[in-house]
């Protein structure tokens, strides 16, 4: 296997980030915890918005874990698919929206 600047094997140390920080480590994993839990979204739910925010955000660690949850949680290939594709598409839409703030700028430029 090659070795990449990403090691898989960090992702099973997370909670180690806590031995450094206790109390903030804790509150961390607290809301942590506590927002992956049922609510008004299915944990379900909550797993596949991870696994987009998760490809938008390009957290190959994450990646790895949201994956492996919602393959967990019967998630298809096919719906793990398609909500990455609405990341991406939510991702460019928002780069591309900026472009009106540089519109704007040489609108204002060009007066």
């Amino acid at each position: 296997m090659q070795k990449t600047y990403y090691d898989p094997s960090d992702l099973k140390k997370f909670g180690k980030i806590s031995e450094w920080s206790p109390e903030l480590g804790e509150k961390f994993f607290e809301y942590y915890n506590s927002v992956f839990k049922e609510g008004a979204l299915t944990e379900r739910e909550k797993s596949l918005i991870a696994l987009a925010v998760a490809h938008t955000e390009q957290c190959p660690y994450c990646i790895d874990a949201y994956t492996q949850d919602g393959l967990q949680r019967g998630i298809t290939k096919e719906e793990m698919m398609e909500a990455l594709h609405v990341g991406a598409a939510i991702k460019g839409g928002a780069s591309l929206v900026h472009g009106v703030q540089m519109m704007n700028k040489v609108n204002k430029l060009d007066m």
